[in-house]
């Protein structure tokens, strides 16, 4: 029997609606940042117990802050009912992709321009993090027909 049924076309959201979506993602993205910061501070420097392991508070407050922003961006902000194993690997390539060149750039920079321009080297990152990881969920981590096209690729004929 022969497939009738025509393909969905995708229904692109009005401009309100990607505003609120942008909205969502900052506010999400701010409150993950929050978590982050929290969360490697209190290892690193409030209980101590990684004092002597900085990297290591780190990855533990991003991977905090990445879950949570994964969880409420694609159940809230951009409502996507993709394969979720798929989606997470691909914010884990993502995070992968960038968190080096950020760390290396900042540290670089930090030496550059002195110790006293830290945060403003912080804050460039969480800015070219931010916008670079709302364009890649955006487009590549919640869109459907870019995540079924990445199935298709590994399903057995």
């Amino acid at each position: 029997m022969e497939n009738t049924e025509e393909p969905q076309e995708e229904i692109k959201p009005s401009k309100n609606q990607q505003f609120i979506q942008f909205i969502k993602f900052t506010l999400f993205s701010a409150s993950a940042g929050a978590i982050q910061l929290l969360s490697t501070t209190i290892l690193h420097q409030w209980t101590g117990w990684l004092l002597d392991y900085y990297w290591l508070a780190y990855i533990i407050g991003l991977t905090l802050s990445v879950i949570w922003n994964f969880t409420f961006n694609r159940k809230f902000t951009f409502k996507a009912a993709n394969n979720v194993p798929l989606a997470m690997t691909l914010v884990i390539i993502y995070n992968c992709i960038i968190v080096v060149p950020l760390a290396l750039g900042g540290d670089a920079l930090v030496k550059l321009w002195g110790e006293q321009w830290g945060i403003l080297v912080t804050a460039i990152s969480l800015l070219i993090n931010f916008i670079t990881e709302f364009f890649w969920d955006k487009y590549i981590v919640f869109n459907q027909k870019v995540t079924d096209r990445l199935l298709n690729l590994f399903k057995k004929k």
